[in-house]
């Protein structure tokens, strides 16, 4: 006695020697055909073409990469000799030097960080779609996809530099108006990704667009801007040095004139100086990204209703063990 299915549908089954079912399997059991790679391999191989002709329409001359390490390791030993060399007058003035130009960078980036920071903000909620009218928005979103699309070179050269002539207000004024485009689009996805639920009640609460704003939207969104705004200024530290060649002041200002004369004893104290204070704004920076998204470390309460940051002792409301 046998029992079958049709095709189709479920496998069947048929009388075996001892008579019992044996398993027939049909069409639908078959094991899967393993997905073709030939997709793949044709887009790794378009993708390899592609890079490769890139490559050859630089004009690069790859023959001197051999002598890549002898020059590195000479402009190295060159550099590290001037910074372990003795402290001769000359010596302390070029590490003077080197500190006031990397701090005026500093203060290049800080107002340039500060302009943006300012516009920055309105523009974001201009630019969110869940705050603004669709003709409005895409007419902010338009503006400042011009402005990113703009580096901030081109700012200091055909703007900045023939209104305010070389110097740092320049390069300020240029690291403001491209912070401007970049930070208003981060603020209006920020903006876009809120919690609808504040919003909601407020406006069924009747409260007003500015309202709205400030008690269902800034709340939510703060710490992110205040952390974009920071993350802003440790860029706008290196594109100030970029610009300082330009002419706009600051540590590029130097390290163009010391590269024009091939000083690379000083070289060498100003590309110490520049990582130094790098780190050390990167690391203050990250702190406070920290401490604004997370909060303050919570401290623990001792039985006697005093804090405690160890965790030392017994806890106020915990049973002693």
């Amino acid at each position: 006695m046998s029992h079958s299915h049709e095709p189709g549908g479920q496998s069947r089954s048929s009388s075996g020697a001892d008579g019992g079912p044996r398993f027939a399997p049909d069409r639908l059991d078959a094991r899967p055909v393993k997905p073709s790679k030939l997709g793949w391999n044709l887009g790794m191989l378009a993708f390899g073409i592609l890079f490769i002709a890139a490559i050859s329409t630089t004009g690069a001359n790859f023959s001197r990469l051999a002598d890549f390490p002898a020059n590195f390791l000479n402009y190295s030993t060159l550099m590290v000799q001037g910074v372990f060399q003795p402290l001769t007058p000359e010596v302390q003035a070029a590490w003077t030097t080197a500190f006031s130009d990397m701090l005026e960078s500093v203060q290049i980036a800080w107002i340039g960080t500060v302009v943006g920071a300012l516009f920055s903000l309105p523009m974001g909620f201009l630019a969110a779609r869940n705050m603004t009218p669709l003709p409005l928005y895409a007419v902010v979103r338009f503006i400042l996809s011009v402005i990113r699309a703009v580096p901030e070179i081109v700012f200091a050269i055909a703007v900045m530099l023939p209104i305010f002539g070389l110097g740092p207000l320049a390069g300020a004024l240029a690291l403001g108006v491209s912070s401007i485009g970049t930070l208003s689009k981060l603020i209006s996805e920020a903006i876009e990704g809120v919690d609808p639920g504040p919003l909601e009640s407020s406006r069924a609460a009747g409260a007003t667009k500015l309202q709205m704003i400030r008690w269902a939207v800034l709340p939510q969104v703060m710490p992110e801007v205040i952390a974009i705004w920071l993350y802003r200024f440790e860029v706008n530290i290196r594109a100030s040095a970029i610009l300082g060649v330009l002419g706009a002041g600051g540590i590029g200002s130097l390290l163009s004139a010391l590269f024009n004369v091939r000083a690379w004893d000083r070289i060498g104290i100003t590309l110490v100086v520049i990582i130094v204070v790098t780190i050390i704004i990167d690391q203050i920076s990250a702190w406070i990204r920290h401490r604004v998204i997370h909060g303050a470390p919570k401290k623990q309460v001792r039985a006697s209703g005093r804090a405690d940051d160890s965790g030392d002792g017994p806890v106020l409301g915990t049973p002693p063990t």
